[in-house]
């Protein structure tokens, strides 16, 4: 009674304050969708602000083209982000939720509905992203009015009538609340299936076994996995005739991109498997690659941000680089080293552009790392208590973090490979190549190895970066006080 007595007065307390915001993972939902906001505000100023260039323009001014295809990417890749911080945020309440199992079941002994519970967590999701929204468009704003004064000093044809305040910028920033709000609902759907009973026990994550006994949960991912394949042949085949196969093809991504994310419990662990067989067989090692088979939604949910993020990288990469080697099969004799300056200065600001979401995801990785150290002191105190020094711990923790990043590099480097693939095929496929003008049929992809070299130190980095809290907070506590704890 006393521990329902502490959670009853705590929960009435802190509501209308905010208090829930200094829960830990909160502070980096709000990080997530502020830069999804500044992200959105940023491009949407670019957009209208390039649209004013040309129009400035003498003598290309009166064709709105470039300025189209400018929004259009504009849209998609503000999409995109938005798509990534969702799923950031629906994992990261998922796991918070996991941590509150136990808090949820008191509730719940003393009358409160799960759908009332569900309701606080969406609420909360809704808080946490109309803030991350306002902070990002203020950021945003901030940037775009920087970025002109510094394009004014480099265009020739500057706009002279071009403002900062674009009635646009408020779709990001809208888009970013709602998303957060539906992420939130989403990420706290366990609520629905916490028991009274589970007052008496801690916090903890379903089990391997619990969720292979309930297959049917994963219809959903395998209905929109199959659906996203089928778009993406048909996206291939139709791009051998027309160029319009890539808009198949990019909704077939979508669709299977999702599916992934949402089965990620049932195709990830067999790559974590694998990987933790390349980390040896000490004590260590083995527990670190049991505790991430152990509860495999935790670790997926740490992975698929990873792999979003890896994957969307090597997709630009593969696409741009399968482009360019086109191009070059219809050049002939002597090519100038500047030829391409043009299309590697345009892919260099779409990998900048893209890299936002891979930050999106690192953060949701660093943060989700961090939560489940702090939801895993009873079993860090136990394996302190048995014999395990605090540097075989954090070498525990390190390794943890190391073999999940491992593990979503390398499935991201392959999902990046085929979908960078199939979107320079059903772009590309029908284009009129040289000598005989005949479309260019299948071709080859092209994987550029700086970009993937420059993909994997970025992940090693990553994974000292993430480790760096968890593996200080999880020698923090003393065994005692963590075996004590709820």
């Amino acid at each position: 009674m006393s521990a329902i007595a502490t959670v009853v007065p705590q929960t009435a307390a802190t509501g209308p304050r905010l208090g829930w915001l200094r829960d830990r993972g909160m502070g980096a939902s709000v990080l997530v969708a502020t830069l999804s906001a500044a992200f959105g505000v940023v491009l949407v100023e670019t957009t209208a602000y390039i649209g004013a260039v040309l129009q400035a323009d003498p003598y290309i001014g009166d064709s709105g083209t470039l300025a189209i295809v400018v929004a259009i990417l504009s849209v998609l890749l503000t999409a995109v982000a938005m798509y990534v911080a969702a799923i950031v945020t629906a994992n990261t309440f998922s796991t918070i939720i996991a941590g509150r199992t136990r808090q949820i079941a008191l509730m719940r002994l003393i009358g409160a509905t799960s759908r009332s519970q569900r309701t606080q967590v969406s609420r909360q999701g809704l808080v946490v992203g109309i803030i991350g929204a306002l902070l990002g468009a203020a950021v945003g704003v901030l940037l775009a009015a920087i970025g002109v004064q510094i394009g004014a000093q480099f265009i020739e044809n500057v706009p002279r009538d071009f403002t900062i305040a674009q009635p646009f910028i408020v779709l990001p920033a809208i888009g970013v609340a709602l998303t957060t709000w539906v992420a939130a609902w989403a990420g706290s759907r366990r609520v629905l299936s916490v028991t009274p009973l589970q007052a008496i026990g801690g916090s903890v994550e379903r089990a391997h076994d619990e969720l292979a006994g309930k297959p049917g949960r994963h219809v959903g991912a395998w209905v929109l996995l199959i659906s996203g394949a089928a778009l993406l042949a048909a996206g291939v085949v139709l791009g051998l005739v027309t160029p319009l196969g890539v808009v198949v093809a990019f909704f077939g991504g979508i669709l299977s991109f999702t599916g992934l994310a949402l089965g990620s419990v049932i195709f990830m662990p067999p790559v974590l498997r694998l990987v933790g067989r390349l980390f040896g067989s000490s004590a260590t090692a083995r527990l670190a690659a049991e505790n991430a088979l152990r509860y495999p939604e935790r670790s997926s949910r740490m992975a698929i941000g990873v792999v979003m993020g890896v994957t969307l990288v090597t997709m630009f990469a593969v696409a741009l680089e399968s482009a360019k080697a086109l191009m070059t099969s219809q050049l002939t004799g002597d090519v100038p080293d500047d030829v391409f300056a043009p299309f590697d200065a345009f892919g260099t600001i779409m990998m900048v552009l893209v890299a936002v979401s891979a930050v999106i995801a690192a953060v949701g990785l660093v943060n989700l790392l961090t939560i489940g150290v702090v939801q895993r002191r009873r079993e860090l105190g136990l394996l302190r208590s048995i014999g395990l020094s605090n540097a075989q711990v954090r070498r525990m923790v390190l390794l943890e973090a190391t073999h999940i990043t491992v593990a979503a590099t390398a499935t991201g480097l392959v999902l990046g490979i085929a979908y960078g693939w199939i979107a320079a095929q059903s772009l590309l496929g029908s284009v009129p190549i040289l000598p005989d003008f005949t479309p260019a049929g299948l071709i080859a992809p092209q994987v550029p190895w700086i970009p993937v070299v420059v993909i994997v130190l970025a992940t090693a980095l990553l994974t000292l970066v993430a480790a760096a809290t968890p593996t200080r907070l999880a020698t923090r506590v003393a065994p005692v006080e963590a075996l004590a704890a709820d």
